[in-house]
């Protein structure tokens, strides 16, 4: 296209020729110097209708305008868990009453005297969504989550107004993350349909925690927050650190494939505590590798993660088993464990679908160092029947046993049965 300035020149210099060609003699000397100046004229013009103006350069495209979305989701979620301890009470205001939780599971005691309810609303959530592309044509993004789970204030006496908890807060620029979310080592995209907030929960990786995460491709690094938990030698309650250094180091790769995907992730940490507490200044690296994959079979899939790993106690079944242990001489003593979970989607009809869930994890105590009261292996099983009677809207029904056993080779047992109603929006 040409420029204003260019068009303007070209009308001009057109009108001089018009002019030139009516107002000159028809012969003569000063007609063939007219002739020559026109010819050198219409060359000019030749010139600039196919170049531009020398000096202006191409002309600039509109500036681009910025495009912002935003958008409010989440969950209404209602529970109604009736559960069966087989090795004694569970502690007072544990955690565990809200979903399963196996280092929750009591060992060693009276079994209960009939199942314990629990109703609670607290699983609902709420999040915000903006998505963003800029002037320059950057894209930015940011989410923000809350839910009831877990977290203090309130009490089922009169007002059960419980604490949101920070779930996630991280913003997106371009490749780059920035904020709170799941760990990189993490594969979220695998966790079963389970009506039990998490379901398999010690055979699953299962981390949010700050971080920052650079994205290219299928490929994916991330440095994310430190921490530590240790059991002090001997054995007792778990001793949490801050006493890290460096980030933990996340790398993985995503494989997608025709009927879903394959995902492969390592870790790399320093585990560090120092203090009179636990009687230790010591470091000590540790590192683990997940697996993990979803496949779809017509309407059906299978969801799978396995996982092992030294010193990777936090990251693997909600800290089942304490990342390391003390030894005699104060030095940091990394725990090995591995674990791994299957389940099967298969939906009936459109309307009707159930999940069966297998999960399982090992840990590889020192009892020299930890004592016979830590444990040594847990497992769980799953089923449910869900039925969608509107778009969105699911309720059912589930039944879950799990059961956990210490390096004392004493075992506890939970049975739950589970009904729920949920409506995301």
């Amino acid at each position: 296209m040409m420029t204003r300035g260019l068009r303007s020149t070209t009308v001009l210099l057109g009108l001089g020729l018009a002019c030139f060609s009516t107002s000159s003699p028809a012969h003569g000397p000063e007609h063939e110097a007219l002739e020559a100046r026109v010819a050198r004229l219409e060359a000019l013009v030749a010139e600039l209708t196919r170049t531009g103006t020398p000096d202006a350069g191409p002309e600039e495209p509109p500036a681009a305008r910025p495009a912002h979305s935003y958008e409010f989701g989440g969950y209404i979620k209602f529970d109604s868990l009736f559960s069966d301890y087989g090795g004694g009470d569970l502690s007072p205001g544990s955690p565990g009453s809200q979903f399963y939780i196996p280092a929750t599971i009591p060992v060693g005691g009276v079994a209960e005297d009939g199942p314990g309810a629990d109703i609670q609303g607290r699983e609902s959530r709420l999040n915000f969504r903006s998505d963003h592309t800029l002037a320059n044509g950057d894209r930015l993004s940011t989410f923000l989550e809350t839910d009831f789970l877990v977290g203090p204030g309130g009490n089922e006496r009169v007002s059960n107004s419980f604490t949101p908890r920070l779930r996630h807060a991280f913003f997106r620029y371009n490749d780059w993350l920035f904020g709170q979310t799941w760990s990189t080592f993490q594969d979220q995209t695998v966790l079963p349909e389970n009506l039990d907030f998490i379901g398999p929960v010690e055979g699953t990786t299962f981390v949010r925690q700050a971080q920052v995460r650079y994205t290219k491709g299928p490929w994916e690094f991330a440095l994310e927050n430190p921490e530590t938990t240790i059991t002090p030698f001997g054995g007792g309650p778990t001793v949490t650190t801050d006493d890290g250094s460096l980030p933990d180091l996340v790398g993985r790769y995503s494989l997608n494939l025709a009927d879903g995907h394959v995902r492969a992730a390592v870790l790399f940490r320093e585990l560090a505590a120092a203090g009179p507490a636990i009687g230790v200044d010591d470091t000590e690296t540790a590192f683990g590798f997940s697996l993990s994959g979803k496949h779809r079979f017509g309407d059906d899939d299978i969801r799978w993660m396995a996982t092992v790993g030294r010193g990777t106690g936090r990251y693997l079944g909600l800290n089942t088993a304490n990342d390391a242990v003390i030894d005699a001489g104060g030095r940091i003593r990394p725990v090995e464990q591995w674990g791994a979970f299957v389940s099967l989607r298969h939906f009936w009809n459109p309307k009707w679908r159930s999940n069966f869930t297998l999960g399982y994890l090992e840990n590889d105590h020192d009892t020299a160092l930890t004592g016979p009261g830590v444990t040594r292996d847990v497992y769980s099983v799953h089923a449910n029947l869900l039925y969608e009677p509107a778009e969105r809207m699911t309720v059912g029904g589930e039944v879950m046993y799990a059961e956990r056993t210490l390096e004392s080779r004493q075992s506890g047992d939970l049975f739950r049965t589970i009904l729920s109603a949920k409506y995301a929006f």
